[in-house]
């Protein structure tokens, strides 16, 4: 399913000049109708990468679809697809899709189970061998509950994530050799409508968690983006392997400061103006 950028609203954009991070770079995004899949997939676009969304939802896909489009007219280019990853059919089918473009995968599979992750991962390396890629970066998400314990049990979840960290270690060696690097996204809790319904009103429940951040807020879908930017592009050329931990310093405190928390960075998908423009250098418009 094709989706064709309108023509940039402003002449000059990282794309215009090809200075993106991700430039000419071909990427999947899979849970790409939102949350983190959907704003990495603006930041991708606005770095210059062509973009295959892939979602369960057609419908939840054409409404990010258009997001993005609005926020970045200057993508190169942008398709949906509908794939359900727990089905490794879906997952080959859209990975065949990009074929089409020059292979070149980075998958960000936010599947809740591992044999999701281990379809996205086995069809990116057989995509990546078929047009002679000599480096690739492949981006699964786990969790920090992967790496801490909860008194609240939720035992199924935790442990396919322990088992997402395993996989890309395992696969971030076998492959290393190959140019192909494996990293492993952990983010904390995050700000999403989801968490917001389900802590309601509780202010114990809510304190509960949020005591845990030092900077005293959970995170936003953004600044995971921004972590799987840096791991999809050439500036992380020698992490590999990794348990990639954004997390805002949860894992890593004991005693939190006290006082009013920290305010979190605004989404880019509920930015009403394009992200792609270059404003304020003194270079005139393309």
């Amino acid at each position: 399913m094709a989706a064709t950028p309108p023509p940039a609203k402003s002449g000059l954009t990282i794309n215009s000049i090809q200075m993106g991070r991700l430039h000419r770079k071909n990427a999947i995004v899979t849970g790409a109708a939102g949350g983190i899949g959907l704003e990495t997939s603006i930041l991708f676009a606005k770095e210059g990468a062509n973009v295959l969304m892939a979602d369960i939802s057609e419908t939840a896909l054409e409404k990010a679809v258009e997001t993005l489009r609005q926020l970045v007219p200057s993508v190169h280019r942008v398709e949906v697809r509908v794939c359900d990853v727990s089905r490794e059919a879906d997952v080959e089918a859209l990975v065949a899709q990009l074929d089409s473009w020059g292979g070149a995968v980075w998958d960000l599979t936010q599947a809740i189970n591992v044999k999701g992750v281990w379809f996205g991962c086995k069809h990116a390396v057989l995509a990546q061998r078929r047009h002679n890629k000599p480096s690739g970066s492949i981006i699964n998400t786990a969790s920090v509950v992967a790496l801490v314990g909860s008194a609240t049990p939720q035992l199924a979840y935790t442990a396919s994530k322990g088992a997402v960290l395993a996989l890309t270690r395992e696969l971030a060696i076998v492959h290393a050799r190959d140019g192909y690097r494996f990293n492993a996204l952990c983010p904390a809790p995050l700000n999403t409508p989801l968490l917001q319904d389900w802590l309601g009103d509780d202010k114990e429940k809510r304190h509960r968690r949020e005591v845990h951040f030092p900077s005293g807020r959970f995170g936003e879908a953004v600044e995971q983006a921004r972590a799987v930017l840096f791991l999809a592009s050439d500036e992380s050329s020698f992490i590999n392997g990794q348990d990639f931990v954004v997390d805002g310093g949860m894992t890593k405190a004991y005693v939190t400061p006290e006082g009013p928390a920290t305010a979190g960075p605004k989404n880019n998908a509920q930015l009403s103006e394009q992200v792609d423009a270059i404003r304020g250098t003194g270079i005139a418009d393309a």
